[in-house]
């Protein structure tokens, strides 16, 4: 394992190296695709939930994924089982005590986060890095729930972590030189490129996406065009590769709501209030394709049916 060496960093090569083990917890969409990306680079990865149910479901999630990419020929399956080896699962942050660097990816809670960070805290050893997939909530409010403030770090994956090749380092008021650097090496291991943002409500991603998506939103509810006819006109006349409804059913809706509920009350602005209609799908459930339903309706491939709203 990986040794902290308390020393000026030289260089980038010489920082990605004192990661070996990272963990991951959450074993969900973000979580399990951190895994992948991590695994993917040649890190060892512990992948644990809220059970190690939980975790193990997470893997065979890759492991699909991995299937389909071996079935359309893009990697072979000797590559697929080399990767999914690299990945473990685990009961819970107790398992972590090998671990380098942790990634939280849990649901976008603060109480939650805090939580979990703190187990993690417990577990690792000291002189190990601590980072939160969070993206909205403060990282100097998540780094000051644990005895290692400055070696917190936001590391924001976009959605897929697989394909989008974005990492949103975000920097809380404690976190240090040291962990800053080491952490856009470890983004870059994981073939990533990078933005730095300091600890601002909705950092820079979400804080110009989720008024887009709210606007669509109110868009749709007051009957200013159909899903349809929102998304088209956002995919054909701004060239986005996805709509914006399309995108918040893959986001997930109480994910969207979230963080648009943290900008709105963080920054006061009306702009960052979220529509009725929003609101109520994920009051329903229905949270887009990991639910089957949000605004449109998914088979259980995850295909696309028909616009619901």
């Amino acid at each position: 394992m990986a040794q902290f060496d308390d020393t000026p960093f030289p260089g980038t090569e010489s920082r990605a190296v004192l990661v070996s083990t990272i963990g991951v917890v959450g074993a969900g969409q973000m979580g399990g695709g951190i895994a992948q990306v991590a695994a993917a680079s040649g890190l060892t990865v512990v992948l644990v939930d809220a059970s190690l149910d939980l975790a193990e479901r997470g893997k065979a999630r890759v492991a699909s994924v991995l299937g389909k990419q071996v079935d359309n020929g893009k990697m072979t399956a000797e590559a697929r089982e080399a990767l999914l080896a690299k990945i473990r699962c685990a009961g819970g942050p107790a398992d972590f005590k090998e671990c380098d660097f942790v990634i939280e990816a849990a649901t976008e809670a603060i109480e939650l986060k805090i939580a979990i960070l703190k187990q993690c805290d417990a577990a690792l050893a000291p002189g190990k890095w601590l980072a939160s997939n969070t993206s909205s909530i403060s990282l100097t409010k998540l780094a000051a729930a644990t005895s290692r403030p400055e070696r917190v770090i936001g590391m924001h994956f976009m959605n897929p972590p697989p394909l989008m090749k974005l990492v949103e380092i975000v920097r809380a008021v404690q976190t240090s030189d040291e962990t800053y650097e080491l952490t856009r090496a470890l983004a870059e291991r994981m073939g990533k490129k990078t933005t730095t943002t300091r600890d601002a409500p909705g950092f820079l991603v979400n804080r110009i996406l989720i008024p887009m998506l709210c606007e669509a939103c109110f868009a749709l509810q007051e009957g200013v065009g159909s899903a349809e006819d929102i998304d088209t006109g956002a995919k054909l006349g701004l060239n986005h590769p996805m709509g914006p409804l399309e995108l918040s059913d893959l986001i997930g809706l109480d994910t969207v709501l979230a963080i648009a509920d943290v900008l709105h009350r963080e920054m006061g602005d009306d702009k960052y209030r979220a529509p009725t209609v929003l609101r109520n799908l994920v009051a329903a459930g229905w949270l887009g394709r990991k639910t089957g339903r949000g605004f449109y309706v998914y088979d259980d491939k995850g295909n696309r049916a028909l616009a619901r709203v």
